[in-house]
């Protein structure tokens, strides 16, 4: 179903395009979670880490409570 247009492209939608092209090229930079640790480190947001760090363990506890490994996180509380 994909129809290509016959319009022209403009000048400036071919310049995004290489320039999104160039953009992709580029070797990919730090992980998520280097990238987060340098922000803390630089903005001295050091709080956020402990709030970071309880909510992925809340997610890691919902998400093994509805696996076969409920039975066991049950006797924890």
């Amino acid at each position: 179903m994909s129809q290509t247009s016959d319009k022209p492209v403009s000048e400036t939608e071919k310049a995004a395009a290489s320039e999104f092209e160039k953009l992709a090229a580029q070797p990919q930079g730090e992980s998520i979670v280097s990238e987060f640790l340098a922000f803390l480190g630089e903005n001295k947001k050091w709080w956020l880490l402990p709030i970071v760090v309880v909510m992925l363990l809340l997610g890691v506890l919902i998400f093994l409570s509805s696996t076969a490994a409920a039975p066991f996180i049950y006797t924890l509380f």
